[in-house]
């Protein structure tokens, strides 16, 4: 019948009643309270590691302990890739949204203030892609309501969408976005491009041709006109 007792009931037995006698005394002192936490730690370490070689053994000599192992790291890797689809569906959506919302606030009429945002954007995306740095305050008040909608979309990935905006809205404005497109492609870092590259797809408008790929990738892209 012992021979059916697992390693890591042993190793809390024994160890436990270790730490029991520490315990069991009267009025422990300082010393007999911390070798109580040792014996406890000792015990936790004792159990991992008894556990491993259990775990071990069980993997080498039960077949059906195998299978078992085999179908749940199946059922793990379909829960992952169903958790990455609808993560992609909801950034898609989400970047599909701030490309309509922007497309309402409107894009400046003359060169003058085309050449001021232009600017404008083009910074805010080298600041957000590079660091998440906070908008301006007229930009901020903006971006608080897209970020109403990101609520989903965590960390990174909301930084990297307001910068790809910031870059789809200087090619809005600049009169060769083709041109623009290939240096974006170059220095833009791959999530931010695959958003852009999203973005422009989506618009339909910009005649800027195929590109993503990010720093190092050839730009594919053909120059097109913007009338001011």
């Amino acid at each position: 019948m012992s021979s059916s007792i697992r390693p890591t009931t042993i190793a809390l037995a024994t160890v436990g009643a270790l730490a029991t006698g520490f315990l069991g005394r009267t009025a422990p002192g300082p010393h007999l309270i911390q070798a109580s936490y040792d014996a406890v730690r000792i015990a936790n370490v004792l159990s991992l590691v008894a556990y491993a070689f259990y775990f071990d053994h069980k993997r080498r000599t039960d077949p059906e302990f195998r299978k078992a192992l085999k179908r749940e790291s199946r059922r793990i890797a379909k829960a992952a890739k169903e958790e990455a689809e609808a993560q992609g569906q909801q950034q898609k959506r989400e970047i599909r949204k701030a490309v309509d919302e922007r497309q309402e606030e409107g894009f400046p009429d003359n060169v003058e203030e085309k050449e001021a945002f232009f600017m404008n954007m083009v910074g805010q995306g080298e600041s957000l892609q590079s660091n998440g740095k906070s908008l301006p305050l007229g930009l901020e008040k903006q971006k608080q309501k897209r970020n109403q909608r990101l609520v989903l979309t965590q960390g990174s990935e909301a930084t990297h969408i307001e910068a790809a905006l910031c870059f789809y809205s200087a090619l809005k404005v600049y009169p060769q976005p083709g041109d623009l497109i290939a240096i974006y492609d170059k220095t833009c870092p791959k999530p931010v491009i695959d958003i852009l590259a999203e973005m422009v797809a989506y618009d339909g408008s910009l005649p800027v041709g195929s590109f993503g790929g990010g720093p190092g990738s050839e730009a594919g892209g053909s120059s097109g006109a913007i009338d001011d």
